[in-house]
């Protein structure tokens, strides 16, 4: 009989790449970004082990949206204390924290579990063209959709 393998984290042979998000549409972008840090393009995949590789996104502040949604896309936010509702637009929301319309896509595109946190760990979100990650050589990443 044979036996499937299951890799390990600790086997997993990690790549850096770095996408530039300007003029793209966000949620194709981040749906891709997603598959890359699960590891979901790779013949090693294994759902229940972290074998996805470092993304790094620049340009977040220049992503696109399609439609209304700069206007009509609502980001909530909760203190916990009765009234505390907070709700913010997407252009309000890119004008205070440029890197965080990116962050929030990707998130709710990977499970909800300690393994979900492990693998956000991988992402790093730049507003602008330039980051501090040139020592891990990073891959240029062209996303196709």
């Amino acid at each position: 009989m044979q036996t499937t393998p299951s890799f390990s984290a600790e086997k997993t042979q990690r790549r850096w790449y770095v996408v530039d998000v300007k003029d793209l549409v966000l949620g194709r972008a981040a749906s891709q970004i997603a598959l890359i840090l699960r590891g979901k393009n790779k013949p090693t995949f294994t759902p229940h082990a972290d074998t996805g590789d470092f993304v790094i996104v620049v340009n977040a502040g220049k992503v696109r949206l399609t439609g209304k949604k700069w206007d009509d896309k609502m980001y909530r936010h909760h203190s916990r204390y009765p009234g505390g509702l907070h709700s913010f637009n997407a252009r309000m929301v890119m004008e205070r924290h440029p890197t965080q319309l990116v962050e929030d896509a990707v998130r709710r595109m990977i499970r909800r579990s300690p393994l979900g946190r492990q693998i956000m760990t991988k992402l790093k979100v730049y507003a602008g063209p330039s980051h501090p990650h040139a020592a891990q050589k990073p891959e240029p990443l062209k996303l196709t959709y």
